[in-house]
């Protein structure tokens, strides 16, 4: 299961939620079994200069090499991109967690 954070200056006028589902929806598009994406918002009152930093962490798998990676990665920045109405510093990063990484639903 995918995750994606997002990490932004409170003066930037976001849409976290549409935002991830455009992560999600994106994700799905370059792999069908991907799943869902979990996501997380956090916007930050105490900030020097407007921006916004992506975060987005894939299992490692055979078929997301080089070529998966680069073309996922162009199209979430210009999903993304597409969503911010203001000027602002962008970062995006995508990043595959190890085999030694957990994760699973767990029924409490």
């Amino acid at each position: 299961m995918p995750h994606a954070e997002l990490k932004y200056s409170s003066d930037l006028e976001i849409d976290a939620a549409a935002i991830l589902a455009t992560i999600e929806a994106v994700i799905l598009e370059h792999d069908a079994g991907a799943g869902a994406c979990k996501g997380r918002a956090y916007p930050a009152d105490q900030f020097r200069h407007s921006h916004i930093a992506v975060s987005v962490a894939l299992l490692s798998k055979p078929h997301r090499d080089e070529a998966f990676s680069r073309a996922l990665l162009a199209d979430l920045e210009s999903r993304i991109k597409a969503q911010l109405g203001q000027p602002c510093e962008f970062s995006l990063g995508l990043s595959y967690s190890t085999p030694f990484y957990v994760t699973h639903f767990h029924p409490g």
